[in-house]
């Protein structure tokens, strides 16, 4: 099994795609490592959230999704 992580908004476009599977368990800097450099910089970012099996982590470094889970990058919202 694996880990889905699904890039959101401005996010999908830096990544090239909406989604991507990686081996499971990942925690936050296995994130970092497969995500590559440029999404990396902006999950550091505090206006960047990480939800895990569908809730926002109030404090994202401590991600530990297991095989299956789904891990969602939330850009911020932006609109009028």
């Amino acid at each position: 099994m694996a880990v889905t992580i699904l890039f959101l908004g401005p996010l999908r476009d830096m990544a090239g795609e909406a989604a991507r599977e990686v081996p499971g368990p990942l925690d936050w800097q296995g994130l970092l490592a497969v995500v590559g450099e440029e999404i990396a910089g902006q999950l550091q970012e505090a206006r960047v959230n990480v939800a895990c099996r569908g809730k926002v982590l109030a404090d994202k470094t401590a991600l530990d999704a297991q095989d299956g889970d789904e891990i969602a990058l939330l850009p911020p919202v932006s609109g009028g």
